[in-house]
């Protein structure tokens, strides 16, 4: 009955749309207040913003979680079926749904200590008295594995007296027990009532965390990939259109395996390792790093694809590019992060001590330092270069708020909150922002343009569909190459210039009738292209 209530509840235009994903597909990733104006519900001011700038571009929207929320900005939720009053109503959801698919956030790993199911718990109300997960005696907890240096138990005060209870990122989120049938159905309720209220894509946050046993890592196990291919089975029967991505912030071995069989697990897999890696690939000004990593991408069927990024409401970690990037080169990004104003987050390792796991940067400054005295083309050119790579490779990709609208990091911001990651987070009065979009030569016009051009580009061809063959070609250290051909055989060539140096490469000497698809690049007759400092070019052939 939800499910069939919920596909009569789209609107039309999303109702019409086909299972497929394809090259017309790409997320934006905000906040629901984002954009603010007065006197204005912010999910409306963020709609009338995005149906003006962006609806021609843009297919889906992953507004962050917008529920009522304790702390973390919004993951410590505190009621899944209410929207935040200070956000707006879900008659706003809606209305963005009109123009855009929706993609929700699944905070199933933890809820609010501050909230209606952890408030039962509490009491101990009948069915709820082991709705979260607590931990007695002393067992060994050393090989646990988890992204915070903060405790692990904290303890709360209930009606059948003081549980430790199991809070993976912070005391305010405590960790749903999923052992208990009952939780595990209120779940599936949860994740079939966003379906009902138009989510074509559910985001399982912080999913890898999801199992508990005390003795083990408590990471990626068994049954955590279990619960997810039920989570998937539920779907494919009352919602079938639906798309679930998995988000695990973890090495790119472990992420992938995510996929499951290539059948029964996510559809989408958040692809990691690109943030630390196209970082130190135009910090370096070398792709062989890059290269080789990508050469080795493989999917475990044509029914699943990656979720490509680089920046998020939280920063770059780290974790997905150890046993890819050296030590060194990992401290090195690190360092620069520092060098360019942002922050560090460390997580606690099981021997112990503590190790980088995040910085905390906006995207464009972890390139570009705030006070390098380079010219903003400049800047703006390295940033875009790195987002035509994203852009290019297979799968869907995913853009956040600040880097789509050339956004710097709001150091003040995240000092003053004593919260290092809202580096990233600012909110943006809507009239400010679209005066500077308005002037052709500020940061945010020339990084926007320059956005819009490459996913202009990308709908137009179906070498450039999530499932298309990709081949990452052999090049200099200072080109990445990319190769897409479309279901019909019609290539693709995608070019990025990786350094600060003018450089020039040759088109395939067995094709003809190259074009343009877009960039800042020459070809002469001997189809030698020339790239200049951070160029990107991508051609057809005919």
């Amino acid at each position: 009955m939800l499910a069939r209530k919920s596909r009569q509840n789209r609107s039309s235009a999303v109702a019409a749309k086909k299972n497929e994903l394809t090259e017309a597909d790409c997320m934006l990733i905000t906040y629901g207040d984002q954009v603010r104006s007065t006197g204005e519900p912010p999910l409306a001011t963020l709609t009338n913003f995005l149906s003006e700038r962006v609806a021609r571009t843009i297919s889906a929207v992953h507004i962050l979680p917008f529920y009522p929320s304790s702390s973390d900005d919004g993951f410590s939720v505190m009621d899944y079926y209410s929207i935040d009053p200070a956000l707006g109503t879900w008659d706003d959801i809606e209305s963005l749904g009109r123009n855009f698919d929706m993609m929700f956030d699944a905070v199933f790993n933890h809820a609010s200590a501050q909230g209606v199911w952890f408030q039962k718990f509490l009491r101990q109300e009948a069915g709820w008295e082991s709705a979260f997960f607590t931990v007695s005696g002393e067992p060994d907890l050393s090989k646990v594995v988890r992204p915070r240096a903060l405790p692990l138990l904290t303890e709360f005060e209930t009606a059948a007296g003081r549980k430790r209870v199991w809070t993976t990122f912070s005391a305010d989120q405590a960790d749903i027990d999923f052992s208990d049938p009952r939780m595990l159905l209120r779940i599936l309720e949860v994740l079939l009532f966003y379906v009902s209220k138009g989510a074509r894509y559910i985001r399982l946050d912080a999913i890898a965390f999801l199992w508990k046993i005390p003795g083990t890592s408590c990471i990626h196990l068994e049954q955590t990939h279990r619960a997810i291919q039920l989570m998937r089975a539920v779907l494919d029967d009352a919602a079938p259109e639906v798309q679930l991505i998995t988000e695990t912030n973890v090495p790119h071995s472990d992420n992938v395996s995510y996929f499951g069989d290539g059948s029964n697990e996510a559809q989408l897999v958040y692809n990691f390792a690109l943030p630390p890696l196209v970082f130190h690939t135009m910090r370096t000004g070398d792709a062989t790093r890059l290269r080789r990593w990508a050469q080795a991408l493989a999917l475990p069927s044509e029914r699943v694809t990656f979720f490509n990024f680089l920046a998020s409401h939280d920063g770059i970690g780290l974790n997905p590019a150890r046993g890819i990037l050296d030590p060194g080169e990992i401290d090195a990004l690190v360092q620069t992060a520092i060098d360019h104003d942002g922050f560090v987050s460390y997580k606690n390792n099981p021997d112990g001590t503590k190790s980088p796991y995040e910085l905390n940067i906006s995207y464009f400054d972890a390139l570009s330092s705030p006070t390098a005295g380079e010219s903003l083309h400049t800047q703006a050119a390295r940033f875009l270069a790195a987002h035509s790579i994203v852009l290019a490779l297979r799968g869907i990709p995913g853009i956040y708020f600040h880097s789509l609208f050339g956004s710097r990091g709001d150091r003040r911001g995240a000092e003053e909150s004593g919260i290092p990651r809202r580096i990233n987070r600012k909110k943006l009065e809507v009239s400010a922002l679209d005066a500077e979009l308005d002037q052709a030569d500020s940061l945010r016009a020339q990084v926007f343009a320059g956005m819009q051009g490459m996913l202009k580009a990308r709908a137009s061809h179906p070498a450039f569909n999530p499932f298309a063959e990709q081949e990452i070609p052999d090049a200099p250290p200072d080109l990445f190459l990319i190769t897409r051909k479309a279901a019909n055989g019609t290539r693709v060539i995608c070019a990025t210039n990786v350094t600060s140096s003018d450089i020039s490469f040759p088109l395939p000497p067995d094709s003809s009738g190259w074009k343009s698809l877009t960039g800042s690049a020459e070809s002469s007759g001997d189809k030698q292209v020339f790239l200049p400092s951070y160029g990107v070019a991508w051609f057809q052939n005919s």
